[in-house]
C-alpha cells in the first residue's frame, strides 16, 4: 500500500475549496497552511492564460524531512503517508529545510512543526480526504499506487504526469496532470510585492515604469500564499556556526603545537575558551528551539539518521572531554597523553558535522556545496587563530578567501544555488564585511604594522559576517 495524490490541472478551476476543506477539518490557524493554490498567469494580451496549481506535501518516497528530524516526530507509515506527531516536535525546524517543497510550517498555537498528513485519520477509516470530496470538478484524486486497480494508478500509468524537483530524488507522490513549468518551477515564477487584488499606487507613471521591468508575456505569480519556510532560521542559527568555531578552534590551534612539543595537551586558558564558547553554542541552539523545554530530547529520543542527533552527541562528548581536561588541569593531576587526541577528534567533529547537516537540508541548494565541510574546519582554524595563533592567519585567511570565493563565485548545479549564490554577491556586506574586513584587513595589519589583535578581530568579525550571509541567502529563494 503506498497512497498518493493526482491534480489534474484540466479540471482545476482554481475555487480554494480544497484549501478551506483542509482547513475547517485540521482547524489550521490564519497565516499557515497545509495546502494551498497558486496562479500563474503569462502570455502577452489577447493570448493569455491563468494556470492553477494545488500545492502541499509530496508524501515522499524518501521524505527528507523524515530523515533530518531529530526526534522522529516526522515519519513515513507503512502506507507511505508522511505523518508527524507534535507531541514530540521540538520545533527545531529542520524538516522546514530539508523539505524542498515548503510543505511544513510551525503552528502558531503549538509551537511545533505540522504539514499535511493525507488525513490518515479518515484514510484509515476507509474515507477520503476532504480536499477530494469538496472538489467540485473531481481534479483532486487521492488512491492507492500500489493498487492497479485504484483510479490514481490508472492515471498516473495511463496519462503524462509531472511531479515537483523530481531532481531531488525523493520520490513524491503528487503528481500533476498537464503540469505547467511556470508553475512547477518556483523560481519561474517567484513570488511578487501585489498580486491580482493589490491596490494600484495612486500615480498611474508609477504603475507604468513598474511594468517596465519586466519582459512582456513572462510568467507571473499573482495568487499565492506567503512562503511558509521564510527565514525558519535565523540570526541565532548564524551565530551558532560562529561560536561553533570558535568553540574547536580555540582547542584545536594550541593543542596541535603542543602535541608537536610533547606536551600533554593545551593550557588551562585555552581549553576553558573552548569550554565557554561551546556553552554558548548550547545554549543558542536551545534559545531557537520552538520548544526550549524539549531540548534533550535530541539525546534521549534519537533519530539516529538525523546530523542534528548526530550533532548533539558529539557537542555533548566534546563539552565532556574539555570539561574533564580542565578539571584535571585546575586540580593539578596529569592529563593523560590519550585525552587530547580523542578531544581533537571530537573538536574537528564539533567543527565539521554541520556540512552533514546542511547536506541533509535538501530544501537548500547552496547548502550542498562539497566546499562546506573543508570550509568548516578551514573557518575553526580561523577563528582558533584570531584568539591564539594570529601569525597563523598569513596562511589560513587566503586558503579560506580562496574557499569564499568558490561558494560564492564557483560553479553551481542549480538555479536555486546560483540565486542564492547572487543575492550573497550583491550584498554590501559581503564586498566590505567578508572580503575587506575579514580578509584584506587582517592582512595588510599582518604584513605591515603586526597588530596581530586587531587582525584577529577584524578576522573574526569577517567570519560571523560571512557565517550570517551564508545562513540566509539560500531560504530567501523560493521553494514554493
Amino acid at each position: 500500500m503506498n497512497y498518493g495524490f493526482l491534480i489534474d490541472n484540466r479540471r482545476c478551476i482554481g475555487c480554494h475549496a480544497c484549501s478551506v476543506a483542509c482547513k475547517a477539518e485540521h482547524e489550521v490557524p490564519l497565516g499557515v497552511a497545509r495546502t494551498w493554490v497558486k496562479y500563474v498567469e503569462k502570455g502577452v494580451f489577447p493570448e493569455t492564460r491563468r494556470t492553477f496549481q494545488v500545492t502541499r506535501c509530496n508524501h515522499c518516497d524518501d521524505a527528507p524531512c523524515v530523515e533530518i528530524c531529530p526526534t522522529t516526530a516526522l515519519f513515513r507509515r507503512r502506507d507511505g503517508i508522511v505523518d508527524f506527531d507534535g507531541r514530540r516536535c521540538i520545533g527545531c525546524k529542520a524538516c522546514m529545510q530539508g523539505c524542498p517543497y515548503d510543505a511544513l510550517y510551525i503552528d502558531p498555537q503549538t509551537e511545533t512543526a505540522a504539514k499535511c498528513n493525507f488525513c490518515a485519520h479518515k484514510v484509515e477509516v476507509g474515507l477520503e480526504p476532504p480536499c477530494v470530496t469538496v472538489c467540485p470538478t473531481q481534479a483532486i484524486v487521492a488512491g492507492d499506487l500500489d493498487d492497479p486497480a485504484s483510479r490514481l494508478a490508472h492515471l498516473v500509468a495511463r496519462e503524462s504526469v509531472q511531479v515537483r524537483k523530481p531532481e531531488k530524488g525523493t520520490r513524491p507522490k503528487v503528481f500533476y496532470i498537464d503540469g505547467d513549468a511556470a508553475s512547477l518551477v518556483p523560481a519561474a515564477a517567484p513570488p511578487r510585492a501585489e498580486y491580482m487584488w493589490s491596490q494600484a499606487p495612486p500615480i498611474p507613471a508609477a504603475f507604468g515604469a513598474m511594468a517596465l521591468n519586466e519582459e512582456a508575456g513572462a510568467p507571473r505569480r499573482t495568487y499565492g500564499v506567503r512562503e511558509q519556510h521564510r527565514n525558519s532560521w535565523g540570526w541565532k542559527v548564524s551565530a551558532y556556526l560562529w561560536t561553533k568555531s570558535l568553540a574547536a578552534g580555540c582547542f584545536l590551534v594550541p593543542a596541535m603545537p603542543a602535541l608537536a612539543a610533547g606536551e600533554r595537551g593545551p593550557g588551562p586558558g585555552a581549553v576553558a575558551a573552548a569550554l565557554f564558547f561551546l556553552a554558548v553554542t548550547g545554549a543558542l541552539l536551545v534559545w531557537d528551539l520552538r520548544q526550549p523545554m524539549r531540548f534533550l530530547w535530541t539525546l534521549t529520543r534519537p533519530q539516529w539518521r538525523s546530523w542534528l542527533t548526530r550533532g548533539s552527541y558529539i557537542l555533548a562528548v566534546y563539552g565532556a572531554l574539555l570539561g574533564l581536561q580542565l578539571a584535571l588541569q585546575l586540580s593539578g593531576r596529569t592529563v593523560p597523553r590519550g585525552l587530547t587526541p580523542v578531544t581533537i577528534f571530537f573538536a574537528a567533529g564539533t567543527a565539521l558535522y554541520t556540512a552533514f547537516l546542511f547536506g541533509q537540508a535538501k530544501g537548500r541548494d547552496l547548502w550542498q556545496s562539497p566546499l562546506l565541510a573543508p570550509h568548516l574546519v578551514v573557518q575553526a582554524l580561523a577563528a582558533g587563530s584570531s584568539l591564539f595563533r594570529p601569525e597563523w592567519l598569513l596562511y589560513l585567511l587566503p586558503v579560506n578567501g580562496l574557499l569564499v570565493a568558490g561558494e560564492a563565485w564557483g560553479h553551481h548545479a542549480t538555479e536555486d544555488a546560483r540565486r542564492a549564490a547572487r543575492l550573497i554577491q550583491d550584498d554590501l556586506r559581503f564586498t566590505t564585511g567578508v572580503l575587506a574586513v575579514g580578509h584584506l584587513l587582517p592582512l595588510t595589519l599582518l604584513w605591515g604594522t603586526g597588530q596581530s589583535w586587531l587582525a584577529g578581530a577584524l578576522t573574526l568579525a569577517g567570519l560571523a559576517t560571512w557565517e550570517h550571509l551564508y545562513v540566509q541567502a539560500p531560504q530567501q529563494v523560493p521553494l514554493s
